[in-house]
């Protein structure tokens, strides 16, 4: 069984950085597309970035410029790092591996406010 753990979230203000990470196991990682998703209460959740395994990215309209993903595949690691971080950024994050049915981590909660 696939299994995604996240990290890195928590309480940044308005403006300032976080650097998520979601560390793969089980799995093999390099050949895999991986994602990064958030979820707010009540709402579907949606795509925030992508990265193919060959390094190719996609982004939601709403983050490019600020937030960037990248990948470690020597680490079975992938990275999101937000900057400029706004209110509504606020959500919970989860990592995807396009793998099969597809797998999800837990989640880890990012909050921007001051």
């Amino acid at each position: 069984q696939v299994q995604l753990v996240e990290s890195g979230g928590g309480l940044v203000q308005p403006g300032g950085s976080l650097r998520l990470s979601c560390s793969a196991s089980r799995t093999i990682f390099s050949i895999y597309t991986m994602g990064w998703y958030r979820q707010t209460s009540g709402k579907q959740r949606e795509l925030v970035a992508t990265i193919r395994s060959g390094g190719s990215t996609n982004y939601a309209d709403s983050v490019k410029g600020r937030f960037t993903i990248s990948r470690d595949n020597a680490k079975n690691t992938v990275y999101l790092q937000m900057n400029s971080l706004k209110p509504e950024d606020t959500a919970v994050y989860y990592c995807n591996i396009q793998k099969g049915p597809g797998y999800w981590g837990r989640g880890t909660q990012v909050t921007v406010s001051s």
